[in-house]
């Protein structure tokens, strides 16, 4: 669906510059819009390895098993019936730690590491579980500590103190992450509730 969108954002954009006669605009924009996103990516390439690594090297030191320790209480109470130790909950934490970093691309495998080790653990084939919605929920509401990635590209575009977002991050964050879990939590009883109504609505 999001390819769609996108898709026609772009070929709606490049329709009404032609037909408002700024042709020569619309050809600019293109040709450098291409140039700058691969700069863009080389230049946060570096500080997306950099952090990728560390967390792997965390997750073959047993650095993870600690965080998942110090998270345990939390998690716990949010992903119930999941092993403390399984594959599923580690890979969790490196995920919520990757965001915690600001590394949302980083975390992204993670992220798929961690559904699959949910899937195989719940034993689920065709549906969603709870936990796996809610995972989704809070790896998309990313809590952060500190916006790596926002603040690379603050000090690529001229920004003299990159890291002054964080006060704003903070609030964004924590208000998002508690606002997304209590809908994800009240939608899965609701729908525990009225089980046959949910069944109906998708039919």
């Amino acid at each position: 669906m999001m390819k769609y969108i996108f898709g026609g954002l772009v070929f709606l954009s490049v329709v009404i510059g032609f037909l408002r006669g700024d042709a020569g605009t619309v050809s600019n924009a293109l040709i450098s819009s291409c140039s700058d996103a691969v700069t863009l990516c080389i230049s946060l390439c570096g500080i997306i390895c950099l952090w990728s690594g560390i967390m792997r090297v965390a997750q073959s030191s047993g650095l993870t098993e600690v965080v998942a320790k110090g998270l345990g209480p939390v998690l716990k109470r949010l992903f119930k019936g999941i092993s403390q130790k399984g594959e599923a909950m580690q890979y969790i934490v490196l995920n919520i730690t990757a965001n915690l970093l600001g590394l949302g691309n980083a975390s992204t495998p993670f992220g798929i590491a961690a559904v699959k080790a949910l899937e195989k653990e719940e034993k689920t084939e065709e549906n969603a579980s709870d936990n796996m919605i809610l995972f989704v929920v809070l790896n998309t509401a990313s809590l952060q500590l500190i916006p790596t990635t926002a603040a690379a590209l603050r000090l690529n575009h001229g920004s003299a103190a990159p890291m002054e977002i964080l006060p704003a991050v903070w609030a964004v964050s924590v208000i998002n992450v508690t606002l997304t879990v209590l809908g994800a939590k009240l939608m899965g009883k609701l729908c525990r509730k009225r089980p046959e109504k949910w069944e109906a609505a998708k039919k």
